[in-house]
């Protein structure tokens, strides 16, 4: 590790004194062997999660979210990816470090994981029955009437009818939000401690995502889990996360309380974000969009400067020199930018 980065390393905002974390992540690099070069697609990431707890993790597309989380679970095709350093602790395990056997158990029965297509990640050939009881005959220990039995009441309970019946159907023969809710039913089969749930509603229409987004609500409280939310969409984070952390160039570039995220954005990418949503109210008809100028960036190399300032209207010379770390601007917000955004000039070394 470069003396770069070594100061770059930094601990999460803590949570509350009385709580540990579920999951506590340390300074995960993740990087792709490519004929080009490595692509250094997560820099650093850190964050801790606690019970009960929905941390929302925000960006555009390739800023590192969905890999930082598959690196988790080791789920990346290893070639061409490599986990080049990091800590994840769960109860007192750490991910990276387990055995392929382990892996696999700490997969299905401690940590759930929801992919975005639920038709790339459900076997096309096989019952939903059968990939739902797999994992409790697998892990649980259960019978096969006794997994059945419980397969049917996870159908049951994330809202699919006459789950029974349906155990037998194929994939193919459920509705895209049908679909969803089976792969929410499979996520949650073991009562894991933590899911992550990788934009679960991206392709759903408007009323099956608001289901979507109730029944994962509901079952937090029911369940006390502990959520990663990745997804793009800040108006769904908003009324979901208790925590957000922005990622931009395959590193956290804020990372907040919802409110004070949203009523106090720090970071200038987290500013021009919030700037694209669309106005409800008070916006004028035939308003256009604000967009973010530029590309975002390739990573061929790791980042030893800011890797928003190419885009940042803020940017100054140190922006282009040096690389900033999180540091604490409340005693839950945090930032890595040179520029006070606030008060509208450089920050103090």
């Amino acid at each position: 590790m470069t003396a770069a980065e070594e100061d770059r390393q930094v601990e999460p905002v803590a949570g509350p004194a009385s709580r540990q974390p579920v999951l506590s992540v340390r300074d995960l690099r993740t990087r792709f062997r490519t004929p080009d070069g490595a692509v250094h697609a997560v820099n650093g990431i850190g964050f801790d999660l606690h019970e009960g707890e929905l941390l929302g993790v925000v960006g555009e597309s390739g800023s590192g979210k969905s890999v930082t989380m598959l690196s988790l679970l080791k789920l990346l095709p290893m070639p061409p990816a490599e986990i080049v350093s990091g800590q994840a602790l769960l109860d007192g395990e750490d991910l990276l470090a387990l055995d392929p056997a382990r892996l696999r158990h700490v997969r299905g029965a401690k940590v759930g994981f929801i992919f975005q297509d639920p038709m790339a990640s459900l076997n096309p050939v096989l019952s939903v029955g059968y990939q739902l009881t797999e994992p409790l005959r697998t892990h649980l220990g259960l019978s096969r009437r006794a997994a059945r039995r419980r397969a049917a009441a996870l159908l049951e309970g994330v809202g699919i009818p006459a789950a029974d019946s349906r155990l037998g159907d194929f994939p193919h023969q459920f509705s895209g939000g049908m679909r969803q809710r089976v792969m929410i039913a499979m996520a949650l089969a073991c009562d894991p401690k933590v899911l992550i749930a990788d934009e679960p509603t991206t392709a759903l229409d408007a009323t099956i995502q608001a289901q979507i987004l109730d029944l994962l609500q509901r079952l937090r409280r029911e369940r006390g889990m502990a959520i990663v939310w990745i997804t793009h969409d800040l108006g769904v984070v908003a009324g979901l996360a208790d925590r957000v952390m922005v990622m931009y160039g395959g590193q956290a570039v804020e990372r907040a309380d919802v409110r004070s995220l949203y009523a106090r954005p720090q970071h200038p990418y987290t500013r021009s974000l919030l700037r694209a949503l669309p106005k409800i109210e008070g916006g004028s008809r035939g308003e256009r969009l604000a967009s973010i100028p530029g590309q975002p960036p390739t990573l061929v190399r790791a980042p030893d400067a800011c890797p928003f300032a190419p885009r940042c209207a803020h940017a100054f010379a140190r922006c282009h020199a040096e690389n900033p770390a999180l540091a604490a601007v409340t005693e839950s917000h945090e930032v890595a930018c040179w520029y006070d955004a606030e008060a509208g000039v450089p920050r103090a070394a």
